[in-house]
C-alpha cells in the first residue's frame, strides 16, 4: 500500500472485477480526525474509507482506490446492492452538528475532481451515505453544503419540474433511491439532502424536485447492475 499516508488493514478486493462509479460522502461523528483515523485503521472495528479529510484540510489516504473499503455497509443505490465494491468512500471530520470547515471543504473540492477524472464518475454519482441507506444513516447531514459542490460540477442540485405527489416515490427510484422503505423514511432521506431542515407532510415542492431529479439524472442511463 505504498503512497498511503495512514494505511488501514480494513479492505478487500472489489467483487466481480467491479470498478468504482460512485463517490460516497460521510461524516465521522467523532471528536477529531485523529480519533476517526484510529477507528478506521483498527482491524477490530472492520470499518474503513479510502480517504479521511481533517478539519484543517489534511487529506489522509487509508485504502487504495482500486480496493474495496468498508464504508457503505448495508444499502443500495439504483440496482447496486454491493455499494462498497462500486464506490470510493470519503470520511469528513465533523461531529454531525457543526458547520463543515472551509479548509475541509476546500480540500474536498480538490479531491473529488481527481477521483472523478480517474474513474470517469459523473457528478450525479456523488451521493450521501444517507442516500444509499435511508433511515439507517444520516451523514453527511443537514449542515453539509451540497449546493457548494454542485456549483463546481462536483455534485448535482435539482431543478424542479412538473411532478405529482403520487409519482414522488417512483421519481426518487428513477434517480437512484431505493423505495423499499416506508414513505416517511424515504421523504426524510430526500429532504436531508435536498430540503435540509424542512418538515411536514410530502408536498408539491417535494414532488417537483423529485420529478426534476428523475428527468435530468435517471440512474438507468448508467446501465447499472448489482
Amino acid at each position: 500500500m505504498a503512497g498511503l499516508t495512514h494505511p488501514s488493514p480494513n479492505f478487500g478486493e472489489r467483487k466481480g472485477g467491479a470498478r468504482p462509479d460512485i463517490i460516497v460522502l460521510h461524516y465521522t461523528a467523532m471528536t477529531s480526525a485523529e480519533a476517526a483515523c484510529r477507528t478506521l485503521c483498527n482491524p477490530e472495528n472492520e470499518v474503513s474509507a479510502h480517504y479521511l479529510i481533517a478539519e484543517d484540510g489534511r487529506v489522509m489516504s487509508l485504502v487504495p482506490e482500486q480496493a474495496r473499503a468498508w464504508h457503505a455497509g448495508a444499502g443500495a443505490w439504483g440496482d447496486v446492492v454491493d455499494v462498497n465494491s462500486r464506490s470510493i468512500g470519503i470520511e469528513l471530520a465533523n461531529d454531525g452538528f457543526s458547520p463543515f470547515s472551509n479548509q475541509l471543504m476546500d480540500a474536498l473540492e480538490v479531491l473529488i475532481p481527481q477521483i472523478m477524472a480517474r474513474w470517469n464518475i459523473p457528478p450525479e454519482r456523488v451521493i450521501a451515505h444517507s442516500d444509499l441507506a435511508p433511515g439507517r444513516k444520516i451523514d453527511p447531514g443537514k449542515r453539509f453544503d451540497w449546493q457548494r459542490l454542485a456549483r463546481q460540477g462536483l455534485a448535482i442540485w435539482p431543478k424542479a419540474c412538473d411532478g405529482s405527489i403520487p409519482a414522488f416515490q417512483d421519481n426518487l427510484r428513477a434517480f437512484g433511491y431505493r423505495a423499499d422503505v416506508p414513505s416517511k423514511v424515504l421523504l426524510a432521506a430526500f429532504r436531508l439532502r435536498f430540503r435540509p431542515g424542512f418538515e411536514g407532510p410530502l408536498d408539491a415542492t417535494d414532488a417537483r424536485i423529485a420529478a426534476g431529479l428523475a428527468a435530468r439524472f435517471p440512474v438507468d442511463r448508467h446501465g447499472l447492475t448489482a
